[in-house]
This record gives structure tokens, C-alpha cells and sequence, in this order.
């Protein structure tokens, strides 16, 4: 779609055949368009960066907000506080992109099963972890296989020193 007819920016099936064609386009509707869930959810399932563009009611609602953060990890940063501590949401969107750990809650970022899932996609992601996960060998373990850098990042010496540790850093020479 080319362009949006501002002067139907509250008309509603305007709009919502307007973010079927291209979600982003929500940004031109009504204030109160943006509220109205049934076309927060058909933008996002066009375009789940469209998440951007949705009320503040609806950042934290669970639904809309999974749906966007599920398919485009990133986009959790538009999500309310309250859902950045979801558990199963933030692992939703951390399998698809770990570098969401930056915008995970306090508490999840010091959460096993969160923080092993993000260092398995993003390895430096392990930068933005608790440093009691940094400290977790199996934790170090999965973020220096997914990337040798985040050796900066264990918070150890000790566990930097181990012998899995070094061997994955510095694997023996055939």
C-alpha cells in the first residue's frame, strides 16, 4: 500500500484493511484504533514489528505482545515492564533472539533457564546475565561455545581458568 488517507486514520475497517496489507501502518491510525485489539493483533501478524505501534493497554497484554515477541525476539523492548518479567514470554522470545536478555527483567536475567536459553543463541548476550549466572559453569559453557568472546564476561577467574572452559577456548592442536 502506497499511501494512508489520514482523514480515515478513525475509520475502522479502513484500517484494519490497511494493516493487513502492511502492519506498520498502524502508526497512522486513531489513537483509539491502536487500542482496539483485533486489529493490534492483524497488523502484528502481518509485521510483528507493528508491536511498536499498539496502545500501552495492549503492550501488556500478554497476547498481542507473544505474538509480536515470539516471531521478532527483539521487539520485547516495546513490551510493559510487567511482561518483561514473563517467563515463558521472555524464553519465547530469547530462542529466537537472545540479545532480548538486555530487556528481560532483573529477576530474569538471573533466571537458569532463561539465561541458558539467550547464551545459546547469542553467546555475548552473557554480558547482560546476573553476574550469579555469570559465575554458572554450565551457563559459561553454552555462551562460549555459541561465541569464544564472551570469555570477557565470566565473572570468575576461577571458572575461567577451568579445565572445560579452557578446552572449548582453546581446543588442542592436531
Amino acid at each position: 500500500m502506497d499511501e494512508f488517507d489520514f482523514q480515515q486514520a478513525d475509520n475502522r475497517e479502513y484500517v484494519l484493511e490497511c494493516v493487513k496489507k502492511d502492519g506498520k501502518l498502524l502508526d497512522f491510525a486513531s489513537d483509539g484504533l491502536k487500542d482496539d485489539k483485533e486489529i493490534a493483533k492483524t497488523a502484528i501478524e502481518q509485521n510483528p514489528v507493528a508491536l511498536e505501534f499498539v496502545s500501552n493497554r495492549l503492550k501488556n497484554d500478554r497476547e498481542i505482545v507473544y505474538n509480536s515477541v515470539s516471531k521478532v525476539g527483539w521487539t520485547t523492548c516495546y513490551a510493559s515492564d510487567k511482561l518483561r518479567g514473563d517467563k515463558d514470554l521472555i524464553l519465547a522470545g530469547v530462542k529466537v533472539d537472545g540479545q532480548i536478555l538486555y530487556y528481560a527483567s532483573k529477576e530474569l536475567r538471573d533466571d537458569k533457564d532463561v539465561v541458558l536459553e539467550a547464551v545459546r543463541n547469542k553467546g555475548l548476550i552473557l554480558k547482560y546475565a546476573s553476574h550469579r549466572m555469570r559465575r554458572d559453569k554450565e551457563i559459561v559453557l553454552e555462551a562460549i561455545k555459541q561465541d569464544k568472546r564472551a570469555k570477557e564476561y565470566i565473572a570468575s577467574e576461577e571458572l575461567l581458568n577451568d579445565s572445560d572452559v579452557q578446552a572449548i577456548l582453546n581446543p588442542p592442536q592436531e
